[in-house]
């Protein structure tokens, strides 16, 4: 039998492993920041309909540039953006996958502040691209002047800030943006701004599409996986200069988005205010998560996102094991004496708190 050493791999592909979360049936799966409530049966029944139309036509390619789509995404967003702006893929991945494809590759970096979504070294890896690993400063933060230091010394083809971050939760200031982009400007860079967990954060009015207009050199990448409760769907979606959507045309795949997904989309986005109606509650879980590991004598970190980073523990692959025994699925994303969990519904929630304090009580 054939094994993967046997094949002719590129050498730096070599040894490496998929990325890839867990995925076990527990009865508290909070490992992945899904969203945990299903979508409305009147907003899946629309889109079982809007795929029922779609399949009668399936003998033709889908509409290659999503107008329908496009334009369903510009009535959600507002704030002035354009259908030219938008630009979709399928799940977020694809959308910074395209990224690097058209503004990265061989003899050409890309940057992230350490920890930070691990996707982005692997599709450096994936496109010939060389990637840097800046630090952050205290507690997962960063400033302007610690983010514009880092790109003025290694001046990265692609600067990577993810907002609020992940697998941290950390809040990103606009000051922080506009220095990055101040930065890189110096040597037409480019700065991306992965917003994939924005309508989670405290104050959903700041966000880097606010800052676009002039700065054609700033992109906004989104997701409909997380706030939406769309994952298996698979729908990211950019927002930045038309010339930057033209861009990522010269990379993309033909027709590569299905009339399937297409379709599906503009149906969730039809009922995007009842898909969002339990964005609230996820909130409040997330915010009594940190009050309660706090209580509990844990360091939980600020966040603003849907999920909460947790330190303070001896034995973080113990007690990540004592809570998978207690039917709870939760992430060790590498960061030693830290855990980090979804907020869930307030059953789950409690779940995972009650099986936390047998654990640590143990």
């Amino acid at each position: 039998m054939t094994e993967l050493s046997d094949l002719p791999l590129r050498a730096d592909l070599v040894g490496r492993k998929p990325y890839g979360a867990p995925q076990l049936h527990v009865p508290v799966p909070l490992n992945v920041n899904e969203n945990s409530y299903r979508i409305p049966e009147q907003a899946a029944i629309d889109i079982v309909g809007r795929l029922a139309e779609a399949v009668l036509d399936v003998n033709r390619y889908p509409d290659r540039e999503f107008d329908n789509l496009r334009a369903a995404l510009v009535d959600y967003l507002g704030r002035g953006v354009t259908a030219e702006q938008v630009w979709a893929a399928n799940g977020s991945n694809e959308i910074l996958q395209q990224i690097f494809q058209a503004f990265g590759g061989p003899g050409r970096s890309a940057m992230g502040f350490a920890p930070t979504y691990s996707m982005y070294p692997l599709l450096a890896e994936g496109t010939g691209t060389s990637y840097i690993s800046a630090e952050r400063a205290e507690r997962f933060e960063l400033t302007p002047e610690l983010v514009s230091s880092a790109i003025r010394l290694h001046k990265p083809n692609i600067v990577m800030l993810c907002s609020p971050n992940n697998p941290t939760g950390t809040p990103l200031s606009q000051n922080c943006i506009l220095a990055a982009y101040e930065a890189a400007s110096e040597y037409n860079g480019v700065v991306v701004v992965d917003e994939a967990y924005a309508e989670f954060a405290h104050d959903t009015s700041v966000t880097a599409i606010n800052l676009l207009e002039g700065r054609p050199n700033l992109l906004v990448s989104r997701t409909m996986s997380k706030a939406f409760a769309f994952a298996g769907a698979r729908l990211g979606y950019l927002i930045a200069d038309e010339a930057v959507v033209d861009a990522l045309r010269l990379v993309r795949l033909p027709y590569h988005l299905s009339a399937f997904m297409q379709a599906a989309a503009e149906g969730a986005l039809a009922h995007a205010e009842a898909l969002l109606a339990n964005v609230d509650t996820i909130r409040e879980q997330r915010d009594r998560i940190v009050t309660e590991l706090r209580a509990m004598g844990l360091d939980a970190y600020d966040s603003d996102s849907n999920f909460v980073l947790f330190g303070g523990l001896d034995d973080n692959t113990a007690v990540w094991q004592g809570l998978l025994d207690r039917g709870v699925l939760i992430r060790n994303v590498g960061i030693p004496g830290t855990l980090r969990v979804t907020a869930g519904t307030p059953s789950e929630t409690t779940a995972f708190l009650e099986a936390l304090r047998e654990v640590l009580a143990a």
